[in-house]
């Protein structure tokens, strides 16, 4: 019984598996916190790595190790290989004037979506780079190479040698705005006008080629991947499967054997960890919602599931626009969240849990139509991240998505698909092993076009923050 292990490093915290390569059993696993923040110096991910791997019992007994990690983030490093300054990271919002000026000088946003897949916005490592050469230029001149968190850390696993031993894949290097899905290679050009000179970058490998070899024993290396890559070959996600992540942020994010070329910006036209690609659109608001309309109503996330669903479908016409925090699908940073549609009828607890519930689906639906108007195909959803433990949201998620909705069991799937990349690399096969899929529960509803429709005439009237 060989082990692997999988490794999730992400915004929060590090987590590591370590699975029977044949079956994808866990083992055991470990846990480390992050350090909060949208900068962070990359030692401190070696640093949790290193006391996950503690918490799982060690790394002797394992055969192969991949890296799975949060995308975007921008590591320097200089002619020795050391740190030029803190990563920043995916959430940092700091480039958004650098993705603005980027976007215009390769021609507009259809430029970018034709070109490299995805428009440039804030998250992605472009545009940080753009903003280091602005604000720090001695850390842009210190700088040689450019890789993203997870390639740092494979580096590190395998001893942090020659720049030139970098590596990373081709999911995670889709997230760079550098990288291209059109043609398979990096953009250079679009790195050195960001930059303002040229840097080395990671070997992008093959999903199942081997990486190297760890320092610390004999397992050999993959060439890890992003964590949503990670998390839809952890899932085994195929073509036709929709992940929807309920998280602080909503994900959606579909496995298309077509690229995606988004002028409008909301679709990200990625790749994924199997050769295939990973179109994905994201909001900033998600599990967030349930817990604003728990907190006006005073109840906690069982009642607010026990009001929402004593209430009929479409809360009697009100609608909630969740735009809590403003939004980015659609553009509307400095929107707030609105409740139209109240009446004598609808002001009670029942409907306004109701709304909220059917508002958060409703925002995550518009995602879906996204995805599909970029070549995707939705046959079904698979949903995921702390929002789906709701009962209410399971419920009522089939009826306004219009899709049969399957409900995976709480499990780390990040590390579970950086696991199973590790197993693949080991096994030396064309596939990926064919593990047993997470136990789903099955949710379907007759669809509800109605509640869609009342939302959508709301969804444009919502106003900007006052000045």
């Amino acid at each position: 019984m060989p082990l692997v292990a999988g490794v999730d490093s992400s915004t929060q915290s590090c987590k590591v598996l370590v699975v029977d390569a044949d079956s994808g059993e866990v083992v055991r696993q470990g846990r480390a916190s992050h350090p909060d923040g949208t900068e962070v110096h990359p030692a401190e991910w070696l640093s949790a790595l290193g006391r996950a791997v503690e918490a799982a019992g060690g790394l002797d007994d394992v055969a192969a190790i991949s890296v799975g990690g949060q995308q975007h983030g921008m590591v320097c490093l200089d002619d020795d290989g050391e740190v030029v300054r803190p990563a920043l990271l995916w959430n940092d919002n700091r480039s958004a004037a650098a993705a603005r000026d980027l976007t215009a000088e390769l021609g507009g946003a259809q430029a970018w979506a034709e070109q490299i897949g995805v428009v440039p916005v804030a998250s992605l490592t472009v545009t940080k780079l753009r903003w280091l050469a602005e604000h720090e230029p001695d850390n842009a001149r210190r700088t040689s190479a450019v890789c993203l968190p997870h390639d740092w850390l494979t580096w590190q696993l395998a001893g942090a040698g020659s720049l030139d031993a970098l590596v990373t894949d081709r999911g995670d290097a889709s997230g760079t705005g550098y990288w291209s899905t059109v043609t398979g290679d990096y953009r250079t050009d679009l790195l050195t006008r960001a930059l303002g000179r040229e840097a080395l970058l990671p070997t992008v490998l093959k999903p199942h080629e081997v990486a190297g070899v760890a320092s610390a024993g004999d397992a050999r290396l993959g060439p890890g991947t992003g964590d949503n890559a990670a998390s839809a070959l952890g899932l085994g996600a195929l073509p036709g499967d929709v992940i929807v992540s309920i998280g602080t942020s909503g994900v959606a994010c579909a496995v298309s054997d077509v690229p995606a070329r988004d002028a409008s910006g909301a679709v990200a036209g990625f790749a994924d960890a199997t050769g295939r690609y990973l179109p994905l659109v994201a909001t900033l608001n998600a599990a967030r919602v349930l817990n604003a309309a728990g907190r006006i109503l005073g109840v906690d996330h069982d009642e607010l599931s026990r009001l929402a669903l004593s209430a009929p479908a479409g809360a009697g016409g009100l609608v909630v626009v969740p735009y809590l925090e403003g939004e980015r699908t659609p553009v509307k940073p400095d929107s707030t969240a609105a409740i139209h549609g109240l009446t004598l009828g609808t002001a009670d607890p029942a409907h306004l849990a109701r709304a909220a519930v059917e508002g958060l689906l409703c925002s995550l639906a518009d995602c879906l139509d996204a995805l599909e108007s970029q070549g995707s195909v939705v046959r079904r959803v698979l949903l995921i991240g702390g929002g789906a433990a709701s009962e209410a949201v399971r419920a009522i998620a089939p009826a306004v998505l219009g899709h049969p909705v399957h409900v995976p069991v709480p499990a780390e799937y990040v590390a579970r698909g950086a696991a199973r990349q590790a197993a693949w690399v080991l096994s030396g096969q064309a596939d990926p092993p064919s593990w047993e899929l997470p136990t789903a529960q099955v949710c379907e509803a007759d669809p509800t076009p109605h509640v869609r429709d009342r939302y959508a005439e709301a969804r444009d009237l919502t106003l900007s923050q006052p000045g």
